[in-house]
């Protein structure tokens, strides 16, 4: 069992790793890029709620990095 665990994890880590890269370069966002270094939109601050399809990929983008972190912690075990 342990054999095939070896065998397979190297996959599943790959797979996990684009999925969730493809997962973060989808999401919405919420700066843009001039808001990362202080730069904005006038000082005006709207909050977004996420909603629907928004949502579910956000969910979905943080089940990917705990599985994919529980991988890598499996990883360092074996």
């Amino acid at each position: 069992m342990l054999e095939f665990i070896e065998t397979v994890l190297p996959y599943i880590q790959i797979t996990l790793s684009v999925l969730l890269i493809g997962a973060i370069l989808m999401q919405r966002s919420e700066a843009g890029a001039g808001g990362a270094f202080g730069g904005g939109d006038g000082g005006s601050s709207a909050v977004h709620t996420k909603r629907g399809s928004e949502k579910t990929l956000f969910q979905a983008t943080i089940v990917l990095g705990i599985l994919f972190a529980l991988s890598a912690f499996l990883a360092l075990l074996i």
